[in-house]
């Protein structure tokens, strides 16, 4: 789950820029890494969606990813989303016991795909007017999978918070399929 502002585009915008993105180096690997996992990509597995709320994306169990093209605004930003969303995916399609009510499984997959999705760049903090230069990336990574965490129903704060730190330093430095973090 990725959140920002509302003021996009139109769901048939987003799916031509879904479509684009398939030629993204790094959404062209993940792909060719989830189907070498065993896991099929049909041409409904990523689709744009006019979502409620400020969400960006959803990921549904079952590997479906929905684009929320009513909350995002350009090419790059599809792009990262799609790119977020298939980290999610790879680590569903790896892992068989993948639990979504888990905390600490919610967690891992959070700090993962924040931290493999480029989401955290230093360029894009700076843009969304994040100026801490030293350790923005894992202040980011931490901020963004803690927000998400807590949103699950089945995560209080507090759980949401052990289950990260129990996680962090084991899933931030799990960078598959990459052999470093992008």
């Amino acid at each position: 789950m990725v959140d920002s502002p509302s003021g996009g585009m139109t769901v048939a915008e987003c799916q031509d820029f879904i479509q684009k993105s398939f030629q993204n180096p790094t959404v062209k690997f993940l792909k060719e890494n989830l189907e070498k996992s065993g896991c099929r990509i049909g041409t409904n597995f990523i689709k744009a969606v006019h979502c409620q709320g400020r969400l960006t994306s959803r990921f549904a169990r079952g590997f479906a990813i929905q684009v929320c093209s009513n909350n995002l605004r350009c090419e790059d930003e599809v792009v990262q989303v799609v790119i977020h969303e298939l980290v999610r995916a790879y680590d569903e399609c790896r892992a068989a016991n993948l639990d979504w009510t888990n905390c600490t499984h919610h967690a891992c997959n959070e700090i993962r795909a924040n931290h493999l999705s480029g989401y955290c760049h230093l360029k894009r903090e700076l843009l969304r007017g994040n100026l801490n230069i030293k350790g923005h990336e894992q202040e980011c990574v931490w901020r963004r999978a803690m927000k998400a965490v807590i949103g699950n129903p089945y995560c209080s704060e507090i759980e949401a918070e052990d289950a990260m730190k129990f996680v962090w330093s084991s899933c931030y430095n799990d960078t598959a399929p990459f052999d470093r973090a992008p």
